[in-house]
């Protein structure tokens, strides 16, 4: 979608006209119809309300949108978000191909319009690139947005929140795509064609220079696959060149069937986002080098498909990972937490980051203890744990912090190995974060992000149609311009 900036009208008036409202406080120079209109629809402005009529201005009939905004005070961004995102469910495939967004009349802010713009690109995305037979009225018409009035200062702020919504867009991209079409090569492909010209530096390992570092754990997730795996690391060096990096390491399973204990046929086909971590570890890299982050961030993406062919790993199975250390291989599906503990160490090792952090569609567990409302956090740091969840906050990306203890370990003790890959059915979450933090060197501030209930929606929210969120790109980038930028 194509968002500018005029001061006004160019010709007559604009065919789809929107302001956004207040609750209980309609603009002045309302025509009356739309006013009594308004009442008799119950509109009041709330947040994600919307209220349309025609009215004829400038001997043209005008449609009319009215998106409530909600009260003044706490989620007031949030709220304006959602007017935005209103404006784009409601008017996406109305046939309508522009839409005037009359900032001036609105009374907006800089900061405010921009939350509204943000709501309604981001509600707008869509991925039809296999829909061959879609009714002319479910497609998408409207294609520009026509910011009037807006206040000083409104259009560069855009310009670096238009490269947040790209990043936001890139990782729903990755998500959405079937699992033939992004594997771990054509996932490093894909993203070496979208960052080229940003700044950023790409590079990869492939299965030959990993098994050479000894990365037994991630290659014994992927060697049943004919796929072959690879680790993407992304760097953007916008900070002092003296500081050292924040890192974020995200899981990349592209498919996951659970391998050798091979995963209930129902529903499977969702096992393509078994890669949301690295898809948002790779649209915050993004969208960090879209804006010019002043910071030095790096994005390393462990990348496999889990597959159960005649070479698969077997339950019971021991595997030696980068850090040396020996893992009894008991539940084949626990796959994630075994690419992640080696692309950590090899992050660790190559780095050295001021700051780890890995994000990962890690346990069903989690989804049983937060639902879809909040992504699960552990820390080894309680100052990390807050900037997070503080960024969560202010991203909509929320975070809920969970326990780590010592008193988990014995969970995960194993007879012939250094430690089993699962632990009881019980605090699965919990054990699968435990495991983790046997990788994390020489205590580097560390935090794991348990996202597995936040990358995929099956019904709309606030800023998303149903499907893929892009869920962990605002955090992160909400995380540095806070944490590493201020």
């Amino acid at each position: 979608m194509h968002i500018h900036f005029q001061n006004a009208p160019k010709g007559p008036a604009p065919r789809l006209l929107a302001l956004v409202v207040a609750q209980d406080k309609l603009p002045g120079g309302l025509e009356r119809s739309v006013a009594e209109g308004a009442g008799a629809a119950r509109f009041r402005g709330k947040a994600g309300q919307l209220f349309e009529s025609f009215v004829e201005r400038d001997g043209r009939v005008v449609r009319l949108a009215l998106a409530g905004t909600g009260a003044n005070g706490d989620g007031r961004m949030a709220a304006l978000e959602r007017a935005g995102a209103a404006l784009a469910a409601k008017y996406l495939t109305s046939g309508e191909e522009e839409l005037a967004l009359d900032a001036g009349a609105s009374g907006l802010g800089a900061d405010e319009l921009v939350a509204v713009l943000t709501g309604l690109r981001l509600r707008a995305w869509r991925h039809d690139a296999y829909r061959t037979r879609i009714k002319d009225e479910q497609k998408v018409s409207l294609t520009e947005v026509v910011v009037l009035g807006a206040p000083e200062g409104a259009a560069a702020a855009w310009k670096a929140a238009s490269a947040v919504a790209e990043g936001v867009e890139f990782a729903r991209e990755l998500v959405t795509e079937p699992a033939n079409v992004i594997y771990p090569e054509s996932f490093v492909e894909r993203c070496l064609k979208r960052f080229e010209g940003s700044g950023a530096e790409l590079s990869f390992l492939g299965e030959g220079e990993m098994r050479k570092l000894g990365m037994g754990a991630l290659l014994g997730v992927s060697q049943g696959s004919a796929r072959a795996p690879r680790l993407l690391v992304i760097k953007w060096l916008g900070g002092d060149k003296h500081a050292k990096p924040t890192v974020f390491v995200g899981k990349g399973v592209t498919f996951d069937t659970g391998g050798i204990s091979l995963k209930p046929p129902a529903g499977m086909e969702d096992m393509k986002w078994d890669m949301g971590g690295a898809a948002a570890v790779a649209g915050s890299l993004l969208a960090l080098a879209g804006r010019k982050a002043r910071a030095n961030v790096i994005g390393v993406c462990g990348l496999v498909e889990n597959m159960p062919d005649g070479k698969a790993q077997r339950p019971g199975d021991v595997v030696t990972t980068m850090s040396g250390q020996t893992v009894e291989v008991i539940n084949t599906d626990a796959e994630g937490r075994l690419v992640l503990c080696d692309a950590m160490t090899w992050a660790q090792k190559q780095f050295q980051p001021a700051t780890l952090i890995d994000l990962a569609t890690l346990t069903g567990a989690m989804i049983i203890s937060l639902g879809h409302e909040h992504g699960g956090m552990f820390a080894n740091d309680d100052g990390l744990a807050e900037d997070l969840l503080a960024a969560g906050r202010a991203s909509g990306d929320k975070l809920w912090r969970f326990p780590l203890s010592p008193a988990y370990d014995k969970l995960l003790d194993s007879q012939i190995a250094d430690m089993k890959n699962v632990g009881p059915r019980w605090a699965g979450s919990i054990t699968a974060a435990q495991y983790l933090q046997r990788y994390v060197e020489d205590a580097t501030p560390w935090a794991h992000l348990d996202i597995a209930g936040m990358v995929w929606a099956d019904k709309p929210g606030a800023t998303w149609d149903k499907g893929a969120t892009g869920f962990g790109v605002r955090l992160i980038d909400h995380y540095v311009h806070a944490k590493l930028e201020s």
